[in-house]
């Protein structure tokens, strides 16, 4: 799927998800549980909320969590824990980054991980 936003940061993303919805940024951050200031630091790119932080966000703005991870850096405690298990994992993250690998060819490359996970629970 194609990003509709992909030179938006993530406070970007955040505001104006938050504001297309007619939220108010106090009304946002109390569903939420943080405090306006800190909605708004998340909102200017002052800070990077935690991974359940972008849930919440996710679920509020009705927003792709995974989406709202890559903007935010982060890979997840999942993810870092199976890069250190699985050593191959790390090298093929590290060869996409270091060649500067498109988002078109990352896309491809997940539709083909997903054909080939949907071949696997068939064969089941």
């Amino acid at each position: 799927m194609a990003n509709p936003l992909p030179n938006k940061s993530l406070g970007e993303v955040i505001r104006a998800a938050r504001v297309a919805r007619g939220k108010g940024l106090r009304e946002l951050a109390s569903k939420m549980g943080i405090t306006p200031s800190y909605l708004s630091d998340i909102e200017n790119d002052r800070r990077i909320p935690a991974e359940d932080i972008l849930r919440k966000f996710g679920r509020q703005l009705d927003l792709d969590f995974d989406d709202l991870m890559a903007r935010a850096g982060r890979l997840g405690e999942g993810t870092i824990r199976y890069m250190s298990r699985t050593p191959a994992a790390g090298v093929l993250f590290r060869k996409l980054s270091e060649e500067n690998t498109t988002e078109d060819v990352i896309e491809k490359l997940s539709e083909t991980l997903d054909e080939l996970q949907r071949k696997k629970r068939d064969e089941r």
